[in-house]
């Protein structure tokens, strides 16, 4: 990684956006960029050998952005890091294709963040739609609130500091507040930051890299801040249905649950993380398997088809091809 840039005229920020057959998407994104930010900045889009002629649109419509192009999927850490690894700003935000940049909120961040040396990570507001706000930004994934997760207790009392803490459920991101965890969808880091707690840990395929970067962030000194002083929008904020995801993401999100369990609770924590997923895994599969032999449902079959390959997981370690 290349030192610091001080000087006039240096790249203030470098956006890394990692893509993976969202070429549509990645061009309004690019596209918003463009338009919306006025500060020094670069582009670097790392792609995870996409089918659909993303690297093609990236060429040929956007000749300025760096252009990484891998052989296979290498995963969204990996790929980030591909990314950092190249970026000469003072700043490195980590951007989803899937977003659109609104009102200079890529300006608004660099400035916000200059003004609190302190903060090591941030995240800024993130819209569904024009009335819905999104929430993001998480508590620590602990044991505990993977409990209070896989119960549903944190949506069923999510008024409450306590069973809602996961999610920080009460809390409606019209306002700022130190956080355990910034999103990966829009995560602005300082340079000095990456430098002192190292890149993304690749043995996060995807899911909890973020929760595990801004844990070594926060235990540096450094504070993990969402602030409301720019939006952007988020696409795909809705997620998609029960019956989209594929068995083999799903126990992609498990494992990379467990791997975080280990690094930081070691044995106990992962111990405690196995038996709560396993548990949920194997009482989902057991009453979403019950209901969807009466209803015939799609999404309570899917439902039932996702619990199963997570048991399967945890039980005897075997991935879905």
């Amino acid at each position: 990684m290349s030192a610091a840039h001080d000087t006039a005229g240096a790249i203030e920020v470098s956006i890394v956006i990692v893509n993976w057959n969202a070429r549509d998407l990645l061009r309004g994104c690019l596209r918003s960029i463009a338009s919306e930010t006025r500060r020094r900045h670069e582009v670097i889009v790392v792609d995870n050998a996409s089918r659909d002629d993303s690297v093609a649109m990236v060429r040929d419509e956007f000749p300025g952005a760096v252009l990484i192009a891998n052989d296979d999927n290498r995963g969204f850490a990996a790929a980030n890091n591909q990314g950092i690894a190249v970026a000469r700003g003072r700043y490195i935000l980590l951007l989803n294709p899937d977003t659109v940049i609104l009102d200079g909120a890529v300006d608004t961040m660099v400035a916000w963040c200059d003004d609190r040396p302190d903060v090591g990570c941030t995240g800024c507001q993130v819209w569904e739609d024009e009335s819905t706000i999104q929430r993001t930004c998480f508590s620590d994934p602990g044991p505990l609130n993977l409990l209070l997760i896989e119960t549903g207790l944190h949506r069923r009392f999510g008024g409450s500091r306590f069973f809602g803490r996961p999610e920080y459920s009460w809390w409606d991101r019209t306002t700022e507040r130190e956080v355990d965890v910034v999103s990966g969808m829009f995560m602005l880091v300082p340079r000095s930051v990456v430098e002192a707690v190292g890149p993304l840990d690749e043995a996060f395929f995807v899911y909890s890299e973020e929760a595990d970067w801004c844990r070594r962030i926060r235990a540096s000194g450094k504070r993990c801040v969402f602030t409301p002083v720019a939006k952007i929008l988020h696409l795909e904020g809705g997620g998609k249905s029960t019956s989209q995801i594929k068995p083999r993401m799903y126990v992609q999100l498990q494992k990379s649950k467990m791997i975080y369990a280990r690094k930081h609770g070691g044995f106990v924590g992962g111990l405690a993380a196995r038996c709560v997923l396993l548990g949920s895994m194997l009482a989902r599969g057991a009453v979403f398997g019950l209901v969807g032999l009466v209803t015939r449902g799609t999404e309570t079959v899917a439902r039932a088809r996702l619990a199963r390959a997570a048991a399967r997981f945890h039980l005897f370690g075997a991935e879905p091809a």
